[in-house]
């Protein structure tokens, strides 16, 4: 979530959590005073309750972009020698035995940045 100067000081989180009855784990935020904010959430409810919870936060003005998006990799760059399939806790990035090609499959990536450390090549790209 990115969130504009406006929504700094305001309690969108605890909105979330009133309104919704979702539940939230922070997985990484950064606030510049006066400036911006973004923050790395996962979120868990009802289907509902997520579909209400996305749509509030988009009507108070915040940007909301799902993990899978913000992990990219760069083709030209890997190797495919496999270092980040062992470092990858969501099972994203797999060995296909037939090619021996790093598959990614980034509806399963949680952006925890690990693949990112264990590429020699720094194919797997943060794009925040």
């Amino acid at each position: 979530m990115h969130f504009p100067r406006r929504l700094i000081n305001q309690p969108i989180v605890c909105g979330l959590v009133k309104s919704f009855g979702l539940e939230f784990n922070i997985l990484k935020a950064s606030v510049t005073p006066k400036e911006e904010g973004l923050m790395v959430l996962e979120l868990s409810g009802g289907e509902d309750s997520l579909d209400g919870g996305l749509a509030y936060l988009r009507k108070a003005g915040v940007q909301v972009q799902p993990l899978s998006q913000d992990i990219v990799r760069d083709d030209t760059r890997c190797t495919h020698c496999g270092a980040c399939t062992s470092a990858c806790p969501a099972g994203a990035l797999e060995m296909d035995r037939n090619t021996m090609k790093v598959i990614f499959d980034n509806e399963k990536c949680i952006a925890c940045e690990l693949c990112i450390k264990a590429c020699p090549t720094r194919a797997m790209e943060l794009n925040f």
